[in-house]
């Protein structure tokens, strides 16, 4: 059991979840204010993504990145910036020539997809370890080559790459890019369940992760939906650190929609309620290694 709990806040994603809640951030502004907020209930770390303020859709543009990255940065609110480099991997199959790119489909090389992390310098960004089939028609690409020059890129920024691993075959090249020592230590993986199709939320999946990854390494985990609570619970008894909030999971209790600090507040009551007590972001960044800019 894990009894200095780290939690981590991601705070909007780049889903189509902007029709289901009109609660979700959507503008930099909007995404600046419910990191401060969640910061306030007791996260340590906010996961940041953007949208597009005129359709509501995920984007990685960097301006849309720096206006929200400076906000929280300028408030009296402390926590630790986790931006996501995940955006760019999106590919899907043209209905004509399945050869072919379609609607929706957004693939990129690593320096554009890190271009954001270069100029903004935050102390986090992700790393998704692996390509997979993403819901029904769409395939997240995130090749060896493209992964590799990625963590070339991050390390040599200063920058802890928050390892995001779906499945064991992610694990193992991720543990792949510790042994060329493209990954600086501790390592920081994140266990990502419940997302289609990759490992489920439960405690056997969560379990087979946590012991596949490396001696010595952080890790955090979270499930989405109604899984996200219970999720919380199971890191925290595994030893892990955990992940709450809007990207993962909508509501509070069935009906009931939620804000970030409200998903938040109730990590932090489970956390307790296992005799565990919840860190701050200075801990964190002494627990993850992180490098202040």
């Amino acid at each position: 059991m894990n009894h200095n709990v780290i939690i981590t806040c991601a705070v909007t994603g780049a889903g189509d979840t902007v029709g289901k809640h009109s609660g979700v951030p959507v503008t930099p502004e909007s995404v600046a204010e419910a990191s401060i907020s969640a910061a306030q209930a007791g996260a340590a770390i906010v996961h940041v993504h953007v949208r597009d303020p005129e359709t509501g859709q995920g984007s990685r543009d960097v301006e849309l990145f720096r206006q929200a990255v400076e906000l929280v940065r300028q408030s009296d609110t402390d926590v630790v910036i986790n931006l996501t480099a995940g955006m760019g991997g999106a590919w899907f199959p043209s209905d004509e020539d399945p050869a072919m790119p379609g609607p929706g489909t957004d693939n990129v090389g690593p320096e554009e997809r890190l271009a954001h992390v270069e100029a903004l310098q935050p102390e986090i960004c992700s790393l998704d370890c692996g390509t997979m089939n993403f819901g029904d028609n769409e395939i997240y690409i995130s090749t060896p080559q493209c992964l590799r020059r990625e963590a070339e890129l991050i390390q040599s920024w200063g920058v802890k790459p928050e390892m995001e691993v779906y499945d064991l075959g992610d694990i193992r090249f991720a543990r792949q890019l510790i042994d060329e020592e493209l990954i600086d230590s501790p390592p920081l993986f994140q266990i990502c369940l419940g997302i289609p199709w990759g490992a489920p939320s439960d405690t056997d999946s969560m379990l087979a992760l946590r012991n596949a990854l490396p001696a010595g390494a952080n890790w955090t985990g979270f499930g989405i939906s109604r899984m996200e609570m219970p999720m919380v619970a199971q890191a925290v008894l595994l030893g892990g650190h955990v992940r709450v909030g809007l990207e993962d999971n909508l509501y509070l209790e069935r009906g009931v929609l939620a804000t970030n600090a409200q998903l938040v507040e109730r990590a932090v009551q489970i956390i307790k309620s296992l005799g565990a007590r919840v860190v701050g972001p200075d801990e964190a960044r002494e627990q993850f290694g992180l490098r202040v800019h």
